[in-house]
């Protein structure tokens, strides 16, 4: 499946350009120098282009190390070294067994599960006029905003996985989160309808309590368990509250003890775009419920050549970050949803 990755034009075109406001000398650029601009001005040269870059992508790389993520937390890192990548191996994975005879050999599967990388860019354009000026200084708190705007890009696509999961297949054919997921000839669900509550030990029970012992008790093509362990509720901002009262308190509020306190690490994200769908994940194994495929991590690139034509013809210096990634769904039985609709 195909996501969109979008850095805020805003803050991408803020940040290229406060580059051209720096000094000559790259290596003697401070973070003060970068927020108080003012500079009187400077003579628009390849060197001065050159090192004004080098100290913006200073600025972009250590914005981008320092910037919070959470993708980490429920998908896994796949490496794409090609146009795309098949997971049919999800569709058979393989077990241990004990030896006897010849090895018994899993096959993949008919169907496929594809993920196409796709390319993504954020472009702009800085007038020539403005370099000359040099009234571009304001800008230098963008450089490192772009730097924190690209460290979310996989945030982006992860989430908007996450969200689409009720009604996008996964590699078995069927919706990611879906009530007859085949397994062995039976019908195997991996979605509720249960809003998450702690008003009752018997509403806890019936939604918390019961996706959790439905995903331990998932099993493999040949019946024996999975050994599922469900280790992160992951919620938007409306049920925050509820989520960490569950993890956290120790009674409910009918007054029964929470049998559930510290069972599961509570993600939230503004990016769960429903108010009452809640998710339980097992994230301890090496694969995880969805995938973060990265072929090209986000960089600059620049058009800086002062002869080429835009420049020549519109006064247009070119900046812009360019990257390739899919996301998509990993290991279905590793994740429960419920869309939060019956109480």
């Amino acid at each position: 499946m195909k996501s969109r990755f979008l850095l805020s034009g805003l803050a991408v075109a803020a940040a290229l350009a406060c580059a051209f406001a720096l000094p000559v000398n790259a290596a003697d650029i401070s973070p003060e120098a970068l927020m108080s601009g003012g500079m009187v001005g400077m003579l628009v040269n390849k060197e001065n282009i050159g090192n004004v870059f080098i100290s913006l992508k200073t600025t972009f790389n250590n914005a981008f190390a320092a910037a919070p993520s959470v993708w980490q937390k429920i998908a896994m890192r796949v490496p794409s070294t090609t146009g795309q990548n098949d997971y049919a191996w999800l569709s058979n994975f393989p077990k241990m067994r004990k030896w006897i005879g010849e090895k018994q050999v899993k096959s993949l599967e008919a169907a496929k599960y594809t993920l196409v990388n796709d390319d993504f860019e954020a472009t702009v354009e800085v007038d020539r006029n403005d370099i000359e000026d040099d009234t571009l200084g304001i800008y230098a708190p963008q450089a490192e905003m772009a730097g924190w705007s690209a460290k979310q890009m996989p945030d982006e696509g992860i989430l908007e996985v996450v969200n689409l999961g009720f009604t996008t297949p996964c590699y078995d054919g069927q919706y990611f989160f879906d009530t007859d997921h085949t397994v062995a000839g039976a019908s195997v669900s991996n979605k509720g309808t249960k809003v998450l509550s702690i008003a009752t030990f018997a509403a806890a029970q019936a939604s918390y309590g019961a996706y959790r012992t439905a995903m331990k008790k998932f099993k493999d093509d040949e019946g024996r368990p999975l050994n599922v362990t469900p280790n992160v509720l992951l919620v938007g901002p409306a049920l925050e509250d509820t989520a960490n009262a569950l993890m956290t308190n120790d009674k409910l509020e009918d007054g029964k003890p929470n049998p559930y306190k510290n069972t599961a690490t509570v993600v939230v994200d503004a990016r769960i775009s429903s108010d009452t769908a809640w998710f339980l994940l097992d994230t301890t194994k090496p694969v995880k419920p969805f995938v973060f495929q990265d072929r090209k991590s986000p960089v600059f690139v620049e058009q800086t050549d002062a002869q080429s034509d835009d420049v020549f013809n519109r006064k247009k210096f070119k900046f812009g970050a360019e990257a390739r990634a899919a996301f998509g769904f990993g290991f279905w039985q590793l994740a429960f949803g419920s869309d939060g609709t019956v109480a």
